[in-house]
């Protein structure tokens, strides 16, 4: 039996430019989700129940997606297949996600949107999973941290020009970035449209240029553990359930970890907006519509600066992880994310903000790369998606709980103060800091 092969950083970068697009999506539904459906009527203790669609989906989608593409072997490969369909899927719920309106023959604005967000979610999800099997799959262990943090570099470039480009279009194209109340703002409806060409474009690239092994490759590897071979009555959802039973432990511990990271993070994309609208922007005083959009926008642009952040610090992880451990590494950004949520309580200053950003673009960094890192060494290569897709739940329930609790822990315990919100979330980012299992590599 051989070694799996190194690859170049050529190689790695193909593997994984999808991602690229794929973020510039997400970034895109995060910066302006809210915006959109507050545009279309939904009230700000309402936002995280809406955005429960995002959690749902992928608790669902991601399992079965891993499941099957462990399973698929075609012209394409087995996870190239999956990710080509999210792609188009994906692109066309951002054409349309921002002209919601336009469908209100068959229902309101705000559920079209709603519906649209879902839609959106599980064809992000279709895509994004089979990308971080395909680095278990291709790469051997001693280049994963290599891996995971390409992918994070990737994923913060293409949040930051998601994150940017209303704001960019805005300022230097002049398009408007105001609109009258009930219809969304057209630099956010170019940017949709923008950011689907892109998604789609990436996709295609590294659908096209990576070179997938068979399973019969795989299992020559000596540094692969051993695929599974199990019987056809245990296809699909029993294999699901007993594989869950089977949970490594290491993924068990982690599971703590995500959760308290993600729940602080789904805060953080639901109410940074109406928050620092309220407590920067000072909307309290009146219920303004410029003083919105003109938040909106500005958070978009923090958005992108975390994520640019992140892209930078993606470069470092590789060297950090292996001078003082996986684990370590991913408690330090975990604490710094933790102590720049909790500043932004006390920031009243809309361009202090941005220091904030900096120890949150650290951690999302971290949060990016370092759990799959550590996980994927533990897990059988026969069983890389569908573990890679169960690791999604310990993402989708904390944003279940959150989006469940959240609007009632706003509303009945902060008084509908959105700023306590992001508060709370520094709390439970340092909580997952705390939970980090230690790391040998």
């Amino acid at each position: 039996m051989g070694k799996k092969p190194e690859l170049s950083i050529s190689q790695v970068i193909n593997m994984s430019f999808g991602f690229l697009g794929i973020q510039m999506g997400f970034a895109l539904q995060n910066g302006n989700a809210s915006r959109i459906l507050q545009t279309f009527g939904a009230d700000v203790e309402h936002l995280s129940l809406f955005w429960l669609a995002a959690p749902i989906t992928g608790m669902i989608v991601q399992p079965i997606i891993g499941h099957y593409s462990d399973r698929t072997w075609n012209k394409l490969g087995r996870r190239r297949p999956y990710i080509l369909v999210g792609a188009l899927l994906t692109t066309v719920t951002l054409f349309l996600m921002p002209n919601a309106a336009l469908f209100t023959t068959l229902l309101a604005p705000l559920w079209i949107g709603a519906g649209l967000l879902m839609f959106m979610d599980a064809s992000i999800n279709v895509t994004m999973e089979p990308f971080r099997a395909l680095i278990g799959d291709n790469l051997p262990s001693s280049q994963r941290s290599l891996g995971f943090s390409v992918q994070t570099f990737l994923i913060g470039i293409g949040a930051v020009l998601g994150s940017l480009l209303p704001f960019i279009l805005t300022k230097y194209v002049h398009v408007a970035g105001t609109s009258e109340a009930g219809q969304v703002p057209s630099n956010v409806i170019y940017s949709f449209y923008l950011g689907g060409f892109v998604l789609l474009l990436t996709v295609l690239w590294s659908v096209f240029k990576t070179k997938e092994y068979t399973p019969t490759e795989l299992q020559s590897f000596s540094d692969t553990i051993g695929i599974e071979q199990e019987a056809a009555s245990k296809f699909g959802l029993r294999s699901i359930v007993s594989d869950i039973g089977k949970m490594p432990l290491i993924m068990r511990k982690l599971g703590w970890v995500q959760f308290f990271s993600w729940f602080a993070l789904f805060m953080m994309w639901v109410y940074t907006t109406p928050a620092i609208a309220d407590s920067v922007f000072y909307l309290r005083e009146g219920n303004r519509q410029d003083l919105y959009m003109e938040a909106a926008n500005w958070v978009g642009v923090l958005f992108g600066i975390y994520n640019g952040v992140s892209a930078l610090y993606a470069l470092f992880i590789p060297r950090i992880a292996k001078r003082f451990g996986r684990g370590k590494t991913h408690a330090f950004g975990l604490s710094i994310g933790g102590l720049s949520l909790i500043s932004l309580f006390l920031i009243k200053d809309a361009n202090l903000l941005i220091l904030p950003m900096i120890g949150i673009g650290i951690a999302w960094g971290s949060i990016l790369a370092m759990p799959y890192a550590i996980l994927s060494d533990h897990l059988p290569a026969g069983k890389m998606g569908v573990y890679m897709g169960l690791f999604n739940f310990f993402i989708t329930l904390p944003q279940i709980v959150c989006g469940f609790f959240g609007g009632m822990i706003i509303k009945y315990f902060f008084h509908s103060q959105s700023i306590y919100g992001l508060l709370l979330a520094g709390v439970f980012m340092l909580l997952a800091a705390f939970f980090v299992p230690k790391s040998k590599n």
